[in-house]
């Protein structure tokens, strides 16, 4: 009987406890690698702008560009590709180029309380004037004799919506700034055009200097 026992015992399988131990660290280990993979590739494909974007502009997805970025939990914020409605958004605050578009930067009305008004440069533009700069709107009224009064700021900080340039224009004269002004400071500035008074751009200074 101890012979057989004995034959019995040698024949089962015995499992060494190292190879148990080895088999749970490789199972980890790739797990571990497919994970991270998974976690590389999580990626999600939100609009970013093109060009400067500035409020009241109505944008299409034509107007926008796609980006695919791992933004984890801030990826709620943006707008995703394929976000925007048949008619478009209207954007609420300046979007800088090339910055992805965050949701809250655009709605579905306009709730900007602005309005564009074109108005003719007199003179070459300061290389600060580009669209999403600040200008304050200085105007000088025309008097007789060809003569101004002294000149007082009609808008501050009005945001510039774009630059038009005179076509076979070779100078910077004829050149046409677009700006974005309250409402109701259009009256005021449509006036003041009409009245041919003098109209100038100055680049508004930043708040706190």
């Amino acid at each position: 009987m101890a012979a057989r026992r004995e034959r019995s015992e040698r024949g089962a399988l015995r499992l060494d406890p190292r190879l148990i131990i080895g088999i749970v660290l490789i199972a980890g280990s790739t797990f571990g690698v497919w994970s991270l993979v998974t976690g590389l590739d999580d990626g999600v494909e939100v609009y970013v702008a093109r060009d400067t974007l500035t409020p009241g502009t109505r944008i299409q997805a034509d107007d926008l560009a796609t980006e695919t970025v791992r933004l984890g939990a801030s990826g709620a914020r943006y707008l995703v590709a394929d976000g925007l409605p048949d008619d478009g958004l209207v954007v609420a605050r300046t979007i800088e180029a090339g910055e992805l578009v965050p949701e809250a930067a655009v709605d579905e009305t306009d709730r900007t309380g602005l309005a564009t008004v074109v108005v003719p440069s007199r003179g070459p533009l300061p290389a600060e004037i580009a669209p999403g700069a600040r200008v304050d709107v200085w105007t000088a009224k025309q008097v007789e004799r060809g003569g101004f009064e002294p000149p007082a700021v009609l808008v501050s900080d009005a945001e510039i919506a774009g630059i038009i340039e005179s076509e076979g224009m070779v100078s910077t004269d004829g050149t046409s700034v677009e700006l974005l002004i309250p409402r109701e400071k259009v009256a005021a500035l449509l006036g003041a055009l009409a009245a041919g008074d003098a109209i100038d751009l100055v680049p508004a200074r930043a708040t706190g200097e």
